[in-house]
């Protein structure tokens, strides 16, 4: 008799309307009427949930009238009053760290020996940037914020009507797009401000601005406004890729130059530019690990898992070292020997680029290597003979003479010169042919070779030459030396030679996609018929 009691009251309870005044947030509260009483707290969060449209957990507090209706939380449905006021509140989840793990950790900070005796490796890969996507997607706002622009959305696409901006709601917004463009670029351009503000009003159309040509004009100068401000908040917590630049603007600025000349910043698609020291690091335990990289790299047979391990993890050390410094080559030579390996500036410039240079290179290169060659062939008067003279030793079924020919030519058809950047001599030379050569590759030949040294395609060694020395020899082919002083130029930040300016540009825009987008007449020409 009582179950069935029970049972009619949970029917009848099913049966009745429930009407509560729901607050979301401060500046939105709603009415909402239940067809169905719920018949228990987590029956009423789903409805609510469901109703709302709200995707996150939450628990709900409401105005309890012993309590000079201040709130608290609902706990049971009979505490309810009729037609109540509650609130959601939004639960923050938090992941749970395993036992162990936390136990390991501990073991491992209280066991931790000095840094004079040991050196201690990272036990997490340190933060690097990403690379500027080729579509900027918006990311997540706060649940305040995103219902918020939902609704206004929803409006918008009804009658029109733009969302009226508070100070608070556009702070929101505009802290979280900094936050998210500074995770790939800490100085982004004109062009790549522009893009996130089209894409923001894209994904948002009520942040459209009435009378704005675009509708972005105004969100575009807010983020470069406070792309302004969020570096100098990153500066005061130490971030080096803007501290470096500290006082260079300013007033009180000691350098004798003008603002915004020789900030130090990407300006050829560099991601991780200057990064931060690792987490557990010092400069003193990094410069120990620094002196064991040079060491292992000395012995007959170094470990190669050892140093791409450490290189990775000093990599902070060594861009302070050739952005800031600026030393010779020789001197970072000595200082990092590994650096000068062909394994370890295809490393270099992952880390410091994100990019696969060794496939990256050749792939675009072979794709345009057929075009390049009929290019070539129709170039008439001084510059066409030039490259009929390449041509001429060339096999076209011959990929290898191919990219020869190209890499070889294209400084002809850009208007370079070629003559200062690609040298040759004898194997028996001791180098005054080449030791005012700032940047360039070196051909080698043996004393019988019978075509003269400067059109040979494929010379007995080759080498690259930086400020009049050889630093990487005996490599296989010229197209390979190529790829490799591209990559040199970023791990030891160097500049493009004049005589190679456009070459090197070609290379870095053209082929790799990398820096501006703007680009030089010549290379646009060359380009433009690529496209042809």
């Amino acid at each position: 008799m009582a179950s069935r009691t029970d049972a009619q009251h949970k029917e009848m309870a099913s049966q009745e309307i429930m009407i509560l005044r729901v607050i979301l947030t401060e500046a939105d509260i709603r009415k909402v009427t239940l067809t169905s009483k719920p018949c228990s707290v987590e029956d009423l969060i789903n409805c609510l949930r469901n109703t709302l449209g709200l995707n996150y957990n939450f628990t709900l507090q409401f105005r309890d009238p012993f309590f000079d209706h201040e709130f608290c939380n609902v706990t049971a449905l009979e505490e309810l009053p009729e037609k109540p006021t509650v609130k959601i509140i939004p639960v923050l989840e938090l992941v749970s760290v395993a036992e162990d793990e936390m136990q390991s950790s501990s073991e491992i900070s209280s066991n931790a020996p000095s840094t004079a005796d040991t050196v201690l490796i990272s036990e997490s890969p340190q933060k690097k940037k990403m690379p500027w996507p080729d579509i900027f997607l918006i990311p997540k706002f706060s649940v305040d914020v995103e219902f918020r622009l939902r609704q206004a959305n929803l409006i918008y696409l009804k009658d029109g009507t733009h969302l009226k901006m508070t100070k608070e709601l556009k702070h929101d917004i505009l802290q979280k797009l900094a936050e998210t463009i500074y995770s790939f670029k800490a100085y982004p351009s004109a062009d790549d401000l522009k893009g996130v503000a089209k894409a923001l009003v894209n994904t948002h159309p009520c942040l459209q601005e009435p009378g704005s040509p675009s509708g972005h004009c105004g969100w575009t100068n807010s983020l470069k406004d406070k792309m302004g401000n969020y570096r100098s908040k990153m500066r005061s917590l130490g971030h080096t890729d803007v501290t470096v630049n500290a006082g260079k603007r300013g007033r009180y600025s000691t350098s004798s130059d003008p603002p915004n000349k020789n900030i130090k910043k990407p300006r050829k698609g560099e991601v991780n530019y200057l990064p931060n020291l690792p987490s557990g690091h010092d400069t003193s335990s990094l410069e120990l690990l620094r002196q064991q990289l040079a060491d292992e790299t000395k012995k007959k047979k170094p470990d190669a898992t050892f140093i791409n391990q450490n290189m990775d993890v000093t990599l902070s050390l060594r861009r302070q070292e050739v952005v800031i410094n600026k030393p010779p080559v020789s001197q970072i030579l000595q200082r990092w020997p590994a650096l000068f390996t062909e394994s370890q500036v295809y490393q270099e410039f992952n880390r410091i680029v994100g990019k696969n240079l060794k496939q990256e290179f050749y792939g675009s290169l072979d794709h345009h290597c057929p075009q390049l060659i009929q290019i070539f062939r129709s170039k008439r008067g001084l510059t066409g003979q030039i490259l009929s003279s390449l041509l001429l030793d060339a096999k076209a079924s011959d990929l290898s003479d191919m990219r020869c020919v190209v890499v070889r030519g294209l400084p002809v058809l850009l208007g370079d010169d070629p003559s200062e950047f690609f040298k040759s001599c004898f194997a028996s030379d001791d180098g005054d042919s080449y030791q005012h050569v700032p940047v360039g590759i070196l051909n080698r030949e043996n004393e019988d070779a019978l075509q003269p040294l400067s059109f040979r395609l494929h010379p007995s060694s080759v080498g690259i030459i930086l400020e009049g020395n050889v630093v990487m020899d005996n490599i296989d082919n010229i197209p390979q030396a190529m790829c490799l002083l591209f990559g040199l130029t970023y791990a030891l930040h160097l500049d493009y030679p004049k005589c190679m300016g456009n070459t090197l540009l070609f290379i870095q825009q053209v082929l790799l996609g990398l820096g501006k987008k703007e680009l030089k007449g010549k290379i646009l020409a060359v380009k433009n018929q690529l496209a042809m």
